[in-house]
């Protein structure tokens, strides 16, 4: 089945192909420069810091529906061990096994392709069994620190958690900036809360991945209009699902990662950061979000701070 044109359109307005050049591999990340960093730092008054991430665990969101996206398999690999002969230090190591998008984390600009392309126009070829992404992987983003910005779709509209048919629209997105009294600017990081972790945090896995409130096909635009840096939330798809356009599987994955080169996070924990915003009446911050440097890997963990 081919993209209808209306995708097409979308891909039209919000492309982002050499934008940065030819060579360009981190897509709207380059909007992050020195000095949307210095105004970053200037967001910290009380230095407050609210963890992003979920629990990394082997009950965790995954409930197998996506092939071989397994929940962290921790095991110990040396308990107590005396490395260097009895009566010395003794060691205890571990090891994991998980999909690398199976908790908190980032899409890579590779983790999905339409028409054969990726970002920048690249072949979708170019990522292999064995080496994983040649281009774009999560490991060709430097760093990512900049200012982040709490989009509270839920709460400006009143209540803890948006219903799971919501598609979230730019005019939602409008009415949280209006709410929290802030404006997105160029570099920032959007995060933009639903509620719906809070689904998963009250130990209905299922529940939380279907349906799900999230991003309406009709967002990227807006986030192109305003130069962001990268987008996360707090469900499990990032965009509605089942999707708004019947058939019309993660458009907004495509229009996000492959046209505009911007990187989006997903099953982002929320709940306290919406607390202290509301409690402070900022939602603006100080954000670190490193992706763990796997080289070619498509998507990576990370354990985001909010610093106010």
């Amino acid at each position: 089945m081919t993209l209808p044109e209306e995708f097409h359109e979308i891909a039209g307005r919000v492309n982002n192909w050499g934008r940065w050049g030819a060579d360009d591999e981190i897509g709207t990340l380059n909007l992050i420069t020195d000095d949307v960093v210095r105004a970053a730092a200037a967001e910290v008054r009380t230095g407050r810091r609210v963890p992003l991430a979920l629990p990394l665990r082997q009950d965790g969101v995954q409930t197998g529906v996506i092939p071989g996206r397994v929940n962290p398999l921790h095991a110990m690999v040396q308990l107590n061990q005396e490395l260097f002969g009895p009566g010395t230090v003794a060691c205890s190591d571990d090891s994991v096994t998980m999909g690398l998008q199976a908790g908190t984390h980032w899409d890579a600009l590779t983790h999905v392709s339409h028409s054969g392309r990726l970002y920048n126009g690249r072949p979708a070829h170019t990522v292999t069994a064995h080496g994983g992404a040649e281009f774009s992987g999560i490991d060709k983003v430097p760093h990512l620190v900049s200012r982040g910005v709490l989009l509270d779709v839920a709460r400006a509209h009143g209540v803890d958690r948006l219903e799971g048919g919501h598609a979230v629209t730019p005019e939602d997105l409008a009415t949280a900036e209006e709410f929290g009294r802030v404006r997105v600017r160029a570099g920032d990081v959007v995060l933009v809360r639903t509620g719906q972790v809070q689904v998963y945090l009250a130990g209905d896995k299922h529940g939380y991945g279907y349906p799900s409130p999230g991003l309406s096909v009709r967002t990227p635009e807006w986030f192109h209009a305003r130069d962001v840096a990268a987008v996360a939330n707090d469900t499990l798809t990032f965009e509605i699902f089942p999707p708004e356009i019947d058939n019309l599987w993660l458009p907004v994955h495509a229009l996000d990662l492959v046209e505009m080169g911007m990187l989006q996070g997903q099953n982002w924990n929320l709940e306290e950061l919406s607390t202290a915003c509301g409690e402070t009446g900022r939602y603006a911050f100080l954000l670190s979000a490193m992706p763990e440097p796997f080289v070619g890997a498509t998507g990576t963990p990370v354990a985001p701070v909010a610093i106010l």
